[in-house]
Formats: C-alpha cells, sequence, structure tokens
C-alpha cells in the first residue's frame, strides 16, 4: 500500500481512504470482515460523515470494528459534519460540537483523527467554527481538522480566523471529471475547460500542504453515473483497458492509478463494500503510469491539449 504524508500533520497514511457512506447494507458479520480486509490490505485510513445512512454507517462500523482485532490506535478515523440533508448547511459552533459528539458515540470511540467541515455554508461565521474547533481540540475529541468541497478562498477565509492547519479537502475527481485539472491546461484559451470553476483548488491546496481526497474516482458529471463500461465513454474505457493490458490490471485499477499519478500526492476515496473490487482499487498503488500514459487517458476522456 502506498503511503502518503497527511497534509503536514508529519504522519503518513494509505493512499486508499475505504469510504463508509455504503456499510449500513452489509450485515455485521459481512461489515466486520470487510473492514479486516480492507486492513489487510494496508487500508487504515477510514471516513465517515454524521449524515451517512442517517448516523447508522458510523453506528455499524463501531459496532463491527469491536467485533474483529483491530486497534483503535492503528486506524485513522474521519468524519465529516455541516449537512442537514434537504434543509440546510449548518457550521455553527452549536451543530459542529454537537455532531462531533454523536459520531463518536455512535462510532464508540473517544476521538477523531480527523474533521471535515461537508461542503460549504454559505452562512458561516468563521469565528464560530475558531471555537469549535479550539474546544474540540482541547478536549482532545479532534485531533485534526479539514473541509470538503471548498475553494481557495472559503479556506482563506476560515484560516484568517481558526488556528488549526486545515490539513484536507475533498474533492471530486476522475478522468471524466477533471474540470480542476483542466483549466490548468486549458490557460488563456476560448475553451470551454478553460473555466476556472474552482479558484484554481488543486494548486492552493498544494502550495499550501493540504492532502486532496479524490472522492467519486469512477463517477462522471455530478453523480450522473460511472463511466467504466459506460457506451458514452467507449473511447476511455478502450485506452483503460488497452494501459491495463500492459500492466495486467483492470480498468478499475487504472482508473485509480490515473489519480495517483498526479504529483499532488492525493488520497482516493473508495466507496464499493465489495472485497474483490477494493484489491483492484488498491493495485493502483503498484504501478506509475508515465507521463504519456497519463494523458492518453486524459484525452481519451475528450479532454483537449492546447
Amino acid at each position: 500500500m502506498k503511503k502518503i504524508g497527511f497534509g503536514n500533520t508529519g504522519l503518513q497514511v494509505s493512499a486508499i481512504v475505504q469510504g463508509c457512506m455504503r456499510i449500513n447494507r452489509l450485515k455485521e458479520k459481512e461489515a466486520a470482515d470487510f473492514i479486516e480486509h480492507a486492513v489487510e490490505n494496508g487500508v487504515n485510513f477510514f471516513d465517515h460523515a454524521d449524515i451517512y445512512g442517517g448516523g447508522s454507517c458510523e453506528e455499524i462500523f463501531g459496532k463491527t470494528l469491536r467485533m474483529t482485532e483491530i486497534k483503535r490506535e492503528d486506524i485513522f478515523l474521519q468524519s465529516k459534519c455541516g449537512i442537514i440533508p434537504g434543509v440546510m448547511f449548518d457550521f455553527s459552533k452549536k451543530h459542529i460540537i454537537d455532531s462531533v459528539d454523536g459520531s463518536l458515540k455512535r462510532l464508540g470511540v473517544e476521538y477523531l483523527d480527523a474533521l471535515l467541515l461537508h461542503r460549504p455554508d454559505a452562512l458561516v461565521e468563521p469565528e464560530e467554527v475558531a471555537e469549535a474547533f479550539d474546544e474540540l481540540e482541547q478536549s482532545g475529541k479532534v485531533r485534526y481538522f479539514g473541509v470538503s468541497n471548498q475553494n481557495p478562498m472559503q479556506m482563506e477565509l476560515l484560516k484568517k480566523y481558526v488556528k488549526q492547519p486545515l490539513v484536507a479537502n475533498q474533492l471530486q475527481l476522475s478522468a471524466a471529471h477533471s474540470s480542476m485539472i483542466r483549466s490548468g491546461i486549458e490557460v488563456n484559451m476560448m475553451t470551454e475547460g478553460a473555466v476556472n470553476r474552482d479558484g484554481s483548488v488543486l494548486d492552493y491546496c498544494r502550495l499550501h500542504d493540504i492532502t486532496i481526497q479524490a472522492w467519486s474516482p469512477f463517477q462522471y458529471g455530478r453523480i450522473e453515473g460511472v463511466f467504466l463500461q459506460n457506451p458514452e465513454f467507449a473511447v476511455l474505457n478502450r485506452k483503460l483497458a488497452e494501459v491495463g493490458e500492459r500492466y495486467g490490471m483492470s480498468s478499475t485499477t487504472m482508473a485509480v492509478a490515473w489519480i495517483l499519478r498526479h504529483p499532488a500526492n492525493m488520497q482516493v476515496l473508495a466507496g464499493t463494500m465489495n472485497s474483490a473490487r477494493l484489491n483492484e482499487i488498491c493495485k493502483a498503488c503498484e504501478i506509475t503510469l508515465t507521463r504519456q500514459e497519463w494523458y492518453d487517458i486524459y484525452k481519451a476522456a475528450g479532454n483537449i491539449l492546447p
């Protein structure tokens, strides 16, 4: 398993993050076996959110983790807060603290290794976020902090008040959803890809040692579907298969390897609950695409070079 530095913490964590949004679909024994399988494959980083399954995903994970021999200190637990589904976003001090307390109770642990703010809140009062982070850090309930789906100016606003470093930013990225890469290539062009939709967030995160956690690595659009084996992405699928054949790897593996090849040292969020598929995802850590292979896949996804 490839290890990367997590933000500026000095910690080494697995390049593959196991997302737990679907763990409530498994029976308890299945969930325990899957967690053990992930750890055996070198995945030591598990991602949650207070809203996943209405809290049931954290509860099931916590219960089934205790069914294993895995020690709490040997894994990295991250959760997210701030979304009230279908209603609003809430970065108030009370909501952040209450959300963490709820996550800790459901997970059955005393602390989170990381807490991310889950999507931007238009009514954010960064002074309240700072107070919440201070209280959570001082109480030992959260060790590190970050954000999800935020652009550079939103992070700068938080950093004006929050004293803790922002160590991670979860952003959607795949070969078929690569606007934050496209805008950096099609600079100064009158093309669709030249539109800077995220404030150069990729470069910002690299400049400030913020780990990008790429979510939905097989999706396109706004979670419109999976591009693998999708006839609408025939050229991309042929290229993934072609490059994969050189390495004896599947297209799933190559799609992840494409993200890991980027020098930003990103993590990739795996949402699967299938052990065989997780194996394919983890195998991406064993290879490094050549520069031409990376660009070939990029172009096969419909992107252009100036």
